[in-house]
């Protein structure tokens, strides 16, 4: 099988300041990031190929300078970067990841926007709350789904990481509470995964023993 699992990476830059610089795709494994391939930029374009024992998610980086996250898997990946645009496609994987990624990041504009509106008009009067609550509900269901389309790819682990990679530390969320409740048992079992929700639910318990004590020290007051 692994000989079935060819890729080759095609990649134009437009952006200056890598011309004469290394790339290299590095995987994270056993908490280490091991690198899997590199290439030097040259006149904009760089290239890479190989082969690999299964599909993976991997990073983009220039020197430690993590730049873009793709999937390796069979196929040819065409990875774009400008100033307004990083993009990895060409592969059903790398395809999907970007488009949930351009539509997500629509979705953070958009409600950032209506943020800006709110600021403005709070003076007025005006109460843009019930369409804020709306936006927030619509991307946290399209994140959700997303990820559950995806509980079986690496797709799945790998957004759901970077979900929890925006929480100021490991706690359970109602979101991350709703993905995991219906969330496959090899899903469950991603080392990763499986390491965030462990620690979560020993903060969660230290929040919640921290709560107690406080109530308990404001009733004896």
């Amino acid at each position: 099988t692994s000989c079935g699992r060819k890729y080759k990476i095609e990649g134009s830059s437009s952006v200056s300041s890598l011309d004469g610089r290394m790339l290299f795709i590095k995987t994270l494994q056993e908490g280490k990031w091991i690198k899997l391939d590199s290439a030097e930029v040259i006149h904009g374009l760089f290239s890479m190929k190989g082969t690999v024992d299964s599909v993976m998610m991997a990073t983009l980086y220039m020197d430690d300078e993590a730049i873009m996250p793709l999937v390796i898997e069979k196929g040819d990946i065409k990875i774009t970067i400008t100033n307004t645009e990083l993009a990895a496609k060409g592969t059903p994987l790398n395809d999907a990841l970007y488009e949930f990624i351009d539509k997500k990041n629509a979705m953070d504009m958009k409600i950032e926007e209506l943020e800006h509106k709110e600021a403005r008009m709070v003076m007025e009067g005006a109460d843009l709350a019930d369409i804020h609550e709306a936006l927030i509900n619509e991307m946290n269901q399209y994140v959700k789904s997303f990820i559950s389309d995806n509980y079986e790819t690496v797709l799945g682990p790998s957004v759901f990481l970077m979900l929890c990679s925006n929480l100021p530390y490991p706690v359970m969320t109602p979101q991350i509470e709703d993905i995991m409740k219906d969330a496959p048992y090899s899903f469950k079992m991603n080392k990763m995964v499986k390491e965030f929700v462990s620690k979560a639910k020993e903060n969660m318990q230290l929040i919640r023993e921290h709560q107690r004590l406080e109530q308990n020290a404001a009733v004896s007051n």
